[in-house]
């Protein structure tokens, strides 16, 4: 006869499973543009109470799929980069994945009503893997010097609300990309100024632009 003790372990493995189908099945019903949490149960093989056990509402679903996303497809990439020559290139091709990651996923991005949250509460857990990047980067001379890791979540970011609209194609894309990694790094730029509280107004710029 099994043990309390013998139980709980089986009830947290039993917990991940079902929370890992549920995420699997929010990013197919959502991605396919359908929005009920009951789709997403079913689809998930739980019942609505176990799904709400675990999100109480379809906002909590689209932010844990959005984070699975970026942590399974984003951050290999970030890591693997250490070991890229060119150091600004390798900002540039993180920068070309998460677009490339949001254009995929852009049905399941239009149900999240925060997205810009997401994506930089996200990315700012890369900073640390960002941070030697970023600074091979600088002692090259190929980033301007007061840059820092934390401001890449932010870049990255602002990058996806002008270039992940829809109809954008991969070659205008590239053009732009291209051209904003230039601009980190123009002759004569002025310092930047310090930032100080206006992070909340960034997010909501960029959420206004990319739910548009």
């Amino acid at each position: 006869m099994a043990t309390r003790n013998d139980r709980a372990p089986r009830r947290r493995v039993d917990a991940r499973s079902s929370v890992e189908r549920i995420m699997a099945a929010g990013r197919t019903v959502l991605g396919r543009g359908d929005a009920s949490l009951d789709q997403i149960a079913a689809e998930a093989g739980v019942g609505i109470a176990t799904l709400y056990r675990h999100f109480p509402n379809r906002e909590a679903v689209v932010r844990a799929v959005l984070e699975d996303i970026l942590d399974t497809d984003l951050l290999p990439i970030i890591e693997d980069a250490a070991d890229v020559p060119h150091a600004r290139q390798a900002l540039q091709d993180i920068a070309t994945r998460l677009l490339d990651l949001i254009t995929e996923e852009r049905g399941l991005v239009t149900f999240a009503s925060n997205f810009a949250d997401v994506a930089v509460d996200v990315l700012q857990r890369f900073s640390a893997s960002l941070h030697p990047l970023l600074v091979r980067a600088q002692e090259a001379g190929e980033v301007r010097d007061d840059l820092t890791a934390e401001d890449i979540p932010h870049i990255l970011v602002m990058a996806v609300a002008g270039l992940a609209l829809p109809g954008t194609t991969p070659s205008l894309r590239a053009r732009f990309t291209a051209l904003l990694f230039d601009s980190l790094n123009p002759a004569g730029a002025t310092p930047l100024p310090p930032l100080l509280d206006g992070e909340d107004d960034l997010r909501t710029a960029v959420g206004n632009v990319t739910r548009a």
